[in-house]
């Protein structure tokens, strides 16, 4: 009996999990029994990665402590701040110097040496790479624009002190609550391609570094991470142009082209997270500037009406992260500083019931070969 063939395992079940869920025809997305929306309008950042790793939400003592343990963690050693500052001179693609960054980190971590199942010293560690990428990524963009890196706070919250180092002056509370809410919206999203991967090379029971690692390269691909760039891209290239959004994007399908920022492997409607996210540009357009924003509504409705496809999270976090000011080229790093919380915590799942993940190929090559001589070939 042929064995059913499932192309890039669509569809395929491969691991129980008890951190999100995801209903596509519904568009919900659920962190631990939490709905995102409850979520991203009640809770921190720093509130969903205790939660992802640890299964409850912080009282406020656990939060406190929670906090000032990441806070610690932010600086980044020397020898790391010194590969950082080669990786921007040498004008690395910034999620290129990501992974060599992450990597780089293990060399220093005071755990390094822990058996890859200790979940202690995999909380440790984890709280560490999740601390530190926010302070490398800042340095890496202010040190290639040939500014010097600005050190953490330990006073200010997650968000906000990215924003701190990414600007050098201190955000306004809508900008850091805008971006702690988008950090929120993107920390988890089931078993996608990076988190898997991340599973992947847990389950041969290699380091947390190297899981997180494999997880940043596989984000790198713009049918995964990279789609918010893409997105960014297409409404300057609107922008440029001397075509209305609608004609625009008449042109680009009558052309071929693919328009990012729509459709999705699990979602079959809008994304839950693109809901949050419009909102959220909308109002940074009405104090600002609203054409980025109308330009991506002119975008989703055309395609929505004429085609069925419904945006997902990259299409509205675009504009949203333009709007902030921050550089194009790091939204898909920024990803990965938000979705390390739920990658971490797969892998301590992982962990926690291994088995290697070894799936099979069906091999559809030549058979009963003989090797000729070399004169015969």
């Amino acid at each position: 009996m042929t064995e059913e063939l499932k192309k890039g395992l669509e569809g395929v079940l491969v691991a129980e999990s008890s951190l999100s869920y995801i209903d596509g025809d519904e568009g919900k997305l659920v962190y631990r029994g939490y709905t995102i929306d409850d979520l991203a309008e009640n809770a921190s950042f720093e509130e969903v990665v205790y939660m992802l790793w640890h299964g409850e939400l912080p009282n406020r003592d656990e939060l406190s402590e929670f906090k000032a343990a990441m806070a610690e963690e932010r600086h980044i050693d020397d020898g790391v701040q010194r590969l950082v500052r080669d990786l921007a001179e040498a004008d690395e693609e910034p999620m290129a110097a990501l992974r060599t960054i992450v990597s780089e980190l293990s060399a220093y971590d005071p755990d390094a040496d822990a058996d890859p199942t200790d979940e202690a010293a995999n909380l440790r560690k984890g709280r560490r790479i999740t601390a530190k990428i926010p302070t490398a990524l800042a340095a890496f963009a202010r040190i290639r624009d040939g500014n010097d890196p600005v050190d953490p706070r330990e006073d200010l919250d997650h968000a906000a002190n990215f924003l701190y180092m990414l600007n050098g002056e201190e955000p306004d509370d809508v900008l850091a609550d805008t971006f702690d809410m988008a950090l929120v919206l993107h920390a988890d999203h089931g078993l996608n391609a990076s988190t898997f991967s991340a599973t992947v090379t847990a389950s041969t029971l290699a380091d947390l570094h190297s899981a997180i690692t494999s997880a940043v390269g596989t984000l790198s691909g713009s049918l995964h991470g990279g789609a918010n760039q893409d997105v960014m891209e297409m409404l300057k290239e609107v922008d440029a142009s001397d075509k209305d959004p609608l004609q625009w994007v008449q042109d680009a399908i009558e052309e071929g082209r693919r328009v990012p920022g729509f459709g999705h492997r699990v979602y079959n409607v809008k994304d839950p997270r693109a809901k949050i996210l419009s909102k959220k540009s909308k109002a940074l357009g009405e104090a600002g500037d609203m054409k980025w924003y109308d330009y991506s509504v002119a975008v989703e409705d055309f395609l929505t009406d004429e085609k069925g496809l419904a945006p997902n999270v990259d299409f509205y976090s675009a504009s949203t992260y333009y709007q902030m000011g921050i550089p194009v080229d790091i939204y898909t790093p920024i990803f990965a500083m938000s979705r390390v919380g739920g990658w971490i915590a797969h892998v301590l799942e992982q962990y926690e019931d291994n088995r290697l993940i070894r799936p099979r190929a069906r091999y559809v090559g030549p058979d009963d070969r003989s090797v000729p001589s070399l004169e015969e070939r």
